[in-house]
């Protein structure tokens, strides 16, 4: 029989901090807790050498040398002037959260949930929406990059095509889809949304750690 294989994930910021030996132990950590901060790792070693370091030098670090000649041709390097979003679901549907962070300095700058029922596609919509919102408001002249296709495809539609359906443990998080829509709807940007090419790139610097 295979072997499971082990992660380790550093709590950096968290109702306490340290270094678990499972995501359920971790997410005890950082659900509820206003800016957690907390990555996985494959080897107990490159944990404790994170957990003594400062977390900006782990999060926001996603981006990483292209995998093939091939992909560094087709894609070239991502944009280090920018900001980028991501989302993260336990479950489909699940606890959902979304952050965005800027690329130059590694800085989360805004991170919404936990949210108890929620599905990734909708949190990745609404951290793209955010992130202009954001934008907009600090008069920020930066490109935003998702690594979601379904996400940008609703933001150019200004709808977003989910299947959820509406009940009281969701209902805060379809209060935001609904604000989030009217924004797009009321709001003129110039902001350009372009996708963060995983496969070429490594994890988006935005991406919370836990795959």
């Amino acid at each position: 029989m295979k072997k499971t294989k082990s992660k380790y994930y550093v709590v950096w910021e968290g109702h306490q901090t340290g270094i678990f030996d499972t995501w359920d132990k971790c997410k005890k950590q950082v659900d509820g807790y206003a800016a957690a901060k907390y990555k996985g790792f494959s080897t107990l070693e490159e944990a404790k050498s994170a957990f003594g370091s400062n977390a900006w030098n782990y999060i926001g670090k996603g981006a990483k040398a292209p995998l093939s000649k091939t992909l560094s041709k087709a894609f070239g390097e991502p944009l280090k002037h920018a900001i980028c979003v991501d989302a993260a679901c336990s479950g489909n549907p699940g606890i959902l959260e979304y952050r965005g962070v800027n690329i130059v300095t590694g800085q989360e700058i805004f991170h919404r949930g936990p949210f108890p029922e929620g599905t990734n596609n909708i949190g990745e919509f609404l951290a793209i929406v955010t992130g202009l919102a954001f934008l907009k408001k600090n008069g920020l002249a930066l490109p935003l990059y998702s690594d979601s296709r379904n996400a940008i495809s609703w933001i150019q539609q200004k709808k977003a095509n989910t299947k959820l359906v509406r009940n009281a443990k969701n209902k805060e998080l379809f209060e935001l889809l609904d604000r989030a829509i009217e924004w797009l709807h009321n709001n003129s940007y110039d902001t350009r949304i372009l996708k963060w090419e995983t496969k070429a790139w490594g994890e988006i610097p935005a991406d919370f750690g836990r795959k």
